[in-house]
């Protein structure tokens, strides 16, 4: 399996983890690849989440001219405790 990586730098290295000879790295480095790959995808579901109940609320909102507010801030104000 390779892998590219880019450090901080930007310089790209390409790394073929098959050619590791020492099992327990071999092993180690396939664990966190495969963890690296669950949490992007789980990164990308919350995005798609987020982005699909932000357009939910914005159609509700639009539906409801009696919640728009006009020439005020949008920022919300909390006064401290």
């Amino acid at each position: 399996m390779i892998i590219t990586i880019k450090n901080d730098e930007g310089v790209t290295t390409n790394f073929d983890i098959n050619l590791i000879s020492d099992e327990q790295k071999k092993q180690e480095a396939t664990v966190i690849v495969q963890k690296v790959g669950n949490l992007q995808v789980t990164i990308e579901a919350l995005d798609f989440a987020s982005r699909t109940h932000r357009a939910n609320l914005e159609q509700l909102l639009v539906g409801c001219e009696e919640a728009k507010v006009e020439g005020e801030s949008t920022e919300e104000t909390s006064e401290d405790s």
